[in-house]
């Protein structure tokens, strides 16, 4: 039987600068966190898109919707608005978060430290129950085993 492994905590700003902390989420809501590598990249926002338009399942499954990336929480708040996304986006501008997760790219089509594709849920009790890294950042996560994971 496999360990259980605690999400690592952190507080990060939304699009509207406020500080979002992880652990509050604990006991209420399961958790999906999508890293993505840079807001207004094709697939990027491919990926989130079809998580806005079908964010009536994670609410279904009682669960809240995270997006995380390098990018300034002002290129956030853009980007969020320009795709009227429907739920939270999150700027690791300092890439700690990126870091503690292993999910940190160190060459992103030559750029340093950006996040890679990857997607981590998390049940009530702040346990990690699925995730996935992907390398090829042209891939999407299997959103169809996120709902399995939320399913449980």
């Amino acid at each position: 039987m496999l360990e259980k492994q605690i999400a690592p905590n952190f507080t990060l700003k939304d699009t509207s600068g406020k500080d979002v902390n992880l652990e509050s989420y604990y006991g209420d809501k399961k958790i999906v966190l999508l890293f993505f590598p840079l807001a207004f990249s094709s697939v990027c926002t491919k990926e989130l898109c079809s998580v806005r338009d079908n964010l009536k399942v994670f609410d279904s499954l009682d669960s809240e919707v995270f997006g995380i990336s390098v990018d300034s929480f002002f290129t956030l708040r853009a980007y969020k608005a320009s795709n009227n996304l429907n739920f939270t986006l999150l700027s690791d501008f300092n890439k700690e978060v990126s870091k503690i997760y292993n999910v940190l790219d160190e060459d992103y089509f030559g750029l340093v430290g950006v996040s890679k594709r990857a997607v981590f849920v998390i049940n009530k009790e702040g346990e990690i129950i699925h995730s996935e890294i992907l390398d090829n950042a042209d891939k999407l996560p299997d959103l169809i085993k996120v709902q399995d994971a939320l399913s449980i």
